[in-house]
């Protein structure tokens, strides 16, 4: 309680500093009218209310009701984000013709690039809303001389981070289906975070996974949005799962075809009986067979034990960092953002992700469905 009451200060804070910093930078800086800047404080106040709103409706309730309320509240994240980063770069230009003793020409740029900021984050922010409806298909092959010949050329359909729910609603898992089925996949695998929510409101969203029928059948781990209500929660998305047709991996592994073994774990941020466990996901599995590695997070392949005998690791949850520049905070945290790289000697393919996490927008990180080609080299 004590931690959630300093946190909550703490964001309060933060947000009052950074409200007061726009609030020059938009009114004061500009030189602005009195009434122009009452016009800027209250649109500012405004777009921090909505947030707050958003934020405060995005897993509880009843989505269909809420939903117009957290898209607002979450699009005014993206604006925020770039409006900040377009100020900051004014800012030090600003800073620079100072420092050169050129106060009329800082006022022309002042008053004549501030609106065009303001103009060009949402311009930003409104073509992020229009890509991310908008979800692609990224196919890449994987050439391995452990693939059995005759596996040689398999099509293996990786979707992860659908996040129905307050954004997305059964239409959004339709669709993704839909198009996840024109690929012809030999094999589904279900990255995790498919979903935003309690399992009451959100699990019929999910209804249209049923109609997913792949030769090899459909796979899947959890991912740490499926652990955002505790362990019985996730427990019940786990049972909604399978409900629908997903053999959920949960540090386990199944043999989908001979030679080919599928491999999953819980997400990293799981614990108690859901707390990954490689070892155990690992367990019996033929050391002749292709072994495909599923973890939610893409760090989690670094926690796989020495000499393995993993072949292919399919992760997604980094989205591409969504938001133009956040895929470099990600870099931090996860060894591949997106596409193909190699983990402490083990290929990955890390997918951007179908849906969107917070804001309902993506810039330079578009959405897709994977399909990775596995080939014998």
């Amino acid at each position: 309680m004590v931690r959630a009451v300093l946190s909550a200060l703490v964001g309060l804070l933060v947000l009052a500093a950074l409200l007061t910093w726009a609030y020059r930078r938009l009114a004061v800086a500009t030189d602005l009218a009195p009434r122009g800047r009452r016009v800027v404080l209250g649109v500012l106040l405004g777009g921090v209310a909505v947030f707050v709103v958003g934020a405060a409706l995005l897993r509880r309730g009843d989505p269909e009701v809420t939903r117009p309320f957290v898209w607002l509240g979450m699009t005014a994240i993206a604006v925020g984000l770039y409006l900040a980063l377009g100020l900051a770069a004014l800012a030090v230009a600003a800073l620079a013709l100072r420092l050169a003793a050129r106060p009329e020409a800082r006022r022309r740029l002042l008053r004549l690039v501030t609106p065009a900021v303001v103009a060009l984050a949402l311009a930003v922010t409104m073509y992020g809303v229009v890509a991310a409806t908008r979800p692609g298909v990224e196919t890449s092959e994987v050439r391995s001389e452990a693939l059995p010949a005759d596996l040689d050329g398999l099509r293996i359909a990786l979707v992860t981070d659908l996040h129905v729910g307050a954004l997305h609603d059964a239409g959004w898992t339709r669709r993704v289906v839909r198009l996840v089925e024109q690929q012809d996949p030999d094999l589904v695998v279900l990255g995790g975070d498919l979903v935003d929510g309690s399992p009451d409101d959100v699990a019929p969203y999910l209804n249209a996974l049923t109609d997913l029928d792949p030769p090899l059948g459909v796979v899947g781990v959890i991912g740490n949005h499926e652990l955002l209500g505790g362990v019985d929660e996730a427990q019940e998305w786990i049972a909604a799962y399978e409900q629908r047709g997903v053999d959920v991996l949960g540090n386990a592994s199944v043999e989908v075809a001979p030679g080919l073994t599928v491999a999953g774990v819980h997400d990293a941020t799981g614990t108690g009986v859901l707390e990954p466990d490689p070892g155990a996901a690992l367990a019996g599995v033929d050391p002749d067979d292709f072994l495909l590695y599923v973890a939610h997070e893409p760090r989690q392949a670094h926690d796989l034990p020495r000499d393995s005998g993993v072949d292919l690791v399919l992760s997604g949850h980094t989205h591409g960092g969504q938001l133009w520049p956040v895929h470099l905070l990600a870099a931090l945290a996860d060894p591949v953002v997106a596409g193909q790289g190699v983990v402490d000697g083990v290929p990955i393919v890390v997918s951007r992700g179908v849906g969107t996490s917070g804001p309902p927008v993506r810039v330079l990180a578009p959405a897709q469905v994977d399909v990775v080609v596995l080939r014998r080299s």
